[in-house]
């Protein structure tokens, strides 16, 4: 509408610029006050120059205005935000997994407490421990393999609960990309894309971590119980430990 009141004006223009030469003047002829017609053809066609550079600028500055209007949707697309936002998801996938890992049983990931239970239930088995005391530390750390094995499945089934919400959010995420308006709703879907797969790869340390960690106590029960063995043997063949060798007697002594 802006474009054809402009090129509107500009015709008027040229027209009543193109009409201004041919004008009524008084030449004195005879009879003295008789009036004539004079037409002077290097003011028209100097007017008619003019009136063609005129219309020219404002071609030009019509052109200028659409093309800063096309500029300024251009930037509006630009800054125009993504209606779309999946990190609360990725957040409560990522507290799941480390709700899982803060519920590990016995023996959990702190540094102090696993140090403090390998001094006192895997270390060097003490010689002047009862035998009572010996199946109780023998039991405490089956209860920990276990319950380590038990913890590393659970994370395993956390892990294996966020693929289906993972990938539905990949797939609206790579959607809402790919139909972009503007440089800042791609960006901003790319940044989700990252905080995604950066949830991914949490789960996936988180994995290993339980995995490794039930492991390392099955490994550690298997070291103690070897020790635990040992120092059973030794008592058991210490003299005056109640033990009494004799003749052992089979099939009715035939």
């Amino acid at each position: 509408m802006t474009s054809r009141l402009f090129r509107s004006r500009a015709v008027f223009l040229v027209a009543s610029m193109v009409a201004a030469p041919i004008a009524l003047a008084p030449v004195l002829t005879k009879p003295a006050h008789a009036w004539r017609i004079v037409f002077d053809p290097s003011n028209y066609a100097q007017n008619v120059l003019t009136a063609a550079r005129t219309l020219e600028q404002i071609t030009h500055q019509i052109t200028s205005l659409q093309n800063e209007a096309q500029m300024l949707i251009n930037q509006a697309r630009n800054l125009a935000s993504l209606p779309f936002s999946a990190l609360q998801e990725i957040q409560q996938s990522v507290q799941r997994t480390q709700q899982l890992l803060q519920q590990a049983q016995n023996i959990a990931f702190d540094v102090q407490q696993i140090d403090q239970a390998f001094q006192q239930q895997y270390g060097n088995v003490s010689m002047s421990a009862t035998d009572q005391q010996l199946v109780a530390d023998a039991r405490t750390r089956w209860r920990n393999t276990v319950g380590g094995l038990q913890d590393a499945m659970r994370v395993q089934a956390g892990v294996v609960g966020n693929i289906d919400t993972n990938r539905t959010q990949m797939s609206e995420l790579v959607g809402r990309s790919q139909s972009a308006t503007g440089a800042l709703q791609a960006t901003q879907a790319g940044n989700q894309i990252l905080a995604l797969q950066s949830q991914q790869l949490s789960d996936l340390v988180a994995l290993i971590s339980a995995n490794g960690r039930a492991g390392a106590l099955t490994e550690a029960e298997r070291a103690a119980a070897v020790a635990q063995g040992r120092e059973q043997r030794r008592r058991f063949l210490t003299p005056g430990s109640g033990y009494q060798p004799g003749n052992a007697q089979m099939f009715n002594g035939n």
